[in-house]
């Protein structure tokens, strides 16, 4: 395990949002889903795409509260640009479980 200084993880902006939609994503080599997430007035609506299908279904999706990075620049995935990573963490067998607050919370809020 590497280590990281915490100022290293202050650095990190974690945030909650909210799935307004999510599709399917048949032009991404792994399956995965394009997603819309409302993170408050602060940042508005981003995109992600989210290797998240194992364990959800797009309808599933919408309407849930969910924790991203949302300060790593931008990247390409195939034809879609995906501007946040939702975060979550791998069951027994390797499929993604998302992470999320166990409570509501205002949109835009930052883990500390």
């Amino acid at each position: 395990m590497e280590r990281i200084s915490f100022e290293d993880f202050l650095r990190v902006d974690i945030r909650v949002g909210l799935v307004l939609r999510a599709e399917t994503f048949p032009a991404a080599r792994k399956p995965a889903y394009r997603l819309w997430i409302d993170f408050g007035p602060e940042l508005g609506v981003k995109k992600s795409s989210a290797q998240i299908t194992a364990l959800y279904r797009p309808e599933d999706l919408t309407g849930r509260l969910v924790l991203a990075v949302v300060n790593f620049p931008p990247r390409q995935v195939a034809d879609f640009m995906s501007e946040v990573l939702v975060l979550g963490v791998d069951d027994a067998e390797g499929r993604v479980v998302l992470g999320e607050p166990e409570r509501d919370a205002p949109l835009g809020s930052r883990l500390h």
